[in-house]
């Protein structure tokens, strides 16, 4: 576990190092979007978008020709989502925001359409593998009692090359490994780009419960960012 957080610092060192066409090619920052599937074909259903942030590191690798490029990067990026439920016609409510961090690479294939002299249209996918390491849960609700609280997110030490089998760490724990796929389309200038870009998560978020009732728990991430070149 500890040697695989020490993997996107030496990605960022890589980005920072490689000569020419494969330096790094743009700070990134944006507001997330964020939402966590609930369903077996990936629907959201009784939940609402949590607004978080992204800030990171874009490479830029020519594959042969300036029309298309591999964008390997290392971004801090907030995800979750935010639930309010009440049974019908009772009193009461139950409100809760999951707002977990990871340090995400995501590494896309982009292809770019030139517009004028500086200026080029892109449209790109590609996977996206992520480490969580920090959050907090905020609870709230009232019935016969209120219910409020914050915690700490606690996530499990699961070995990622299991991919969804259960780790035996407990309910309320999410899973430390997060996977992928991104879509991503913008503009890009001279010296900034701006654009959106959809993550698509793949991996079951809960860890240790073994049951198939939170299968479909999965990232859903909307995204608008901007990034300046150097």
């Amino acid at each position: 576990m500890k040697n695989l957080t020490l993997l996107p610092g030496l990605l960022a060192a890589i980005l920072l190092a490689a000569p020419g066409g494969t330096r790094a090619q743009q700070i990134r920052g944006g507001v997330n979007l964020a939402n966590v599937s609930t369903t077996s074909d990936g629907r959201v259903d009784r939940g609402s978008s949590l607004t978080s942030f992204q800030v990171g590191l874009i490479g830029n690798w020519k594959l042969g020709t300036s029309l298309i490029a591999l964008q390997p990067g290392i971004v801090f990026t907030g995800k979750g989502a935010q639930v309010q439920y009440r049974e019908p016609g009772q009193v009461g409510y139950f409100r809760q925001r999951l707002n977990p961090f990871y340090i995400e690479v995501p590494v896309n294939l982009v292809a770019k359409l030139p517009l004028g002299a500086s200026s080029r249209f892109f449209v790109g996918a590609g996977p996206y593998a992520a480490v969580g390491i920090a959050g907090k849960v905020t609870t709230e609700g009232s019935a016969l009692v209120g219910v409020n609280g914050k915690r700490s997110i606690q996530f499990s030490n699961d070995d990622p090359t299991t991919f969804n089998q259960e780790e035996g760490t407990g309910l309320g724990v999410l899973r430390r490994f997060d996977y992928g796929f991104n879509g991503t389309a913008g503009f890009e200038g001279s010296t900034t780009v701006i654009g959106v870009n959809y993550g698509l998560g793949l991996a079951k978020l809960q860890s240790g419960a073994n049951s198939s009732a939170d299968d479909a728990n999965k990232h859903r991430v909307l995204s608008f960012f901007i990034g300046f070149k150097f």
